[in-house]
């Protein structure tokens, strides 16, 4: 990696239940095995329940999103027991108090914390076709918009957990940019490393990027916010086999000179084999790296792109 952290240094806030607490309606948790085995290694929990945290008891009867008249409360399912407003005024407590997380893993489907597809019901009981935002975790991601953030059950689909990773120690690396006093060469360099892994998820941004820093008529602290912004939006973007070949690709025209022509030729076929989904990433990635450690590349080196989180995690093994 081109920015170490320590497990301390990186902070995640987490719903608790995910964690093991037994914090849900009915006394019960719903333990992430990729978030008690594997991210735990690397991260460090901030747990939050919103609804024990607003002082209802555990175990306690159930809520759930209920609309009336074109407004989303949450309540029991015969309207009683209204907690929305203190949900948001604890969610609004968080966000300004938590501006050291690198990013927040939700409960999926929870009236409070769910990031979508959260059930939204009429006053008669009966489901509604849209679907909504838990009310806690909207105001966290609305007051946090770089935050990255992501739910339980997504993060079994290994693309969606790869992209959540990479944008967490992505966030952590801006962060600490930040807080070490941002320049204009600080900024410069820190776009430098992320090219590639930009690439690598949308080109658009990749240009739009590079052009944001060429500006001369802008204030430092303004290029940073529309930069750090533009950033974490293309990172949401899920990187693709074709991008990632394409990005690859640029990276092997560093080695044109120094390689021979069935090395040249091995290192396309096994892009290609990517490409069309025989191997997974890791593979062109592995002689990539061969070669770079055969024909140091001061350049490439330094690119997120080569190992923009921990091998531990194993992310690039699954596609």
């Amino acid at each position: 990696m081109i920015h170490t952290v320590e497990k301390e240094d990186l902070l995640i806030g987490i719903s608790a239940c995910l964690i093991g607490e037994k914090v849900r309606f009915d006394a019960s948790n719903k333990p992430s095995s990729f978030c008690i085995k594997e991210f735990s290694n690397h991260v460090t929990y901030k747990p939050f329940c919103p609804e024990v945290a607003i002082g209802l008891p555990i175990p306690r009867p159930t809520i759930r999103q209920i609309k009336k008249d074109d407004v989303i409360h949450v309540s029991r399912p015969d309207g009683s027991g209204d907690v929305t407003e203190a949900l948001q005024l604890y969610a609004h407590k968080v966000a300004k108090a938590t501006k050291d997380l690198s990013g927040y893993i939700f409960c999926a489907k929870s009236p409070s914390c769910g990031m979508e597809r959260v059930k939204v019901y009429n006053p008669d009981g009966h489901a509604l076709p849209s679907n909504g935002i838990g009310a806690f975790a909207k105001v966290i991601m609305e007051t946090n918009p770089l935050l990255p953030c992501e739910e339980n059950g997504r993060l079994n689909d290994m693309v969606l957990r790869e992209n959540f990773v990479a944008r967490v120690f992505a966030y952590k690396h801006w962060q600490t940019l930040v807080a070490s006093g941002l320049t204009k060469h600080k900024l410069t360099t820190f776009h430098s490393q992320y090219k590639y892994t930009v690439m690598s998820h949308d080109l658009i941004a990749y240009k739009q990027l590079g052009q944001l820093l060429a500006r001369a008529d802008m204030a430092l602290e303004v290029m940073a916010d529309e930069y750090i912004l533009g950033l974490m939006t293309a990172l949401k973007i899920k990187a693709t086999r074709k991008k990632h070949a394409n990005t690859l690709a640029h990276m092997q025209g560093y080695f044109s000179k120094h390689l021979r022509a069935n090395e040249r030729q091995e290192l396309c076929n096994q892009i290609d084999a990517y490409r069309i989904g025989l191997v997974p990433l890791v593979v062109p990635l592995t002689l990539l790296k061969h070669y770079l450690l055969q024909f140091p590349k001061d350049y490439l080196t330094k690119q997120s792109y080569l190992s923009p989180y921990p091998e531990e995690l194993r992310l690039r093994y699954s596609y």
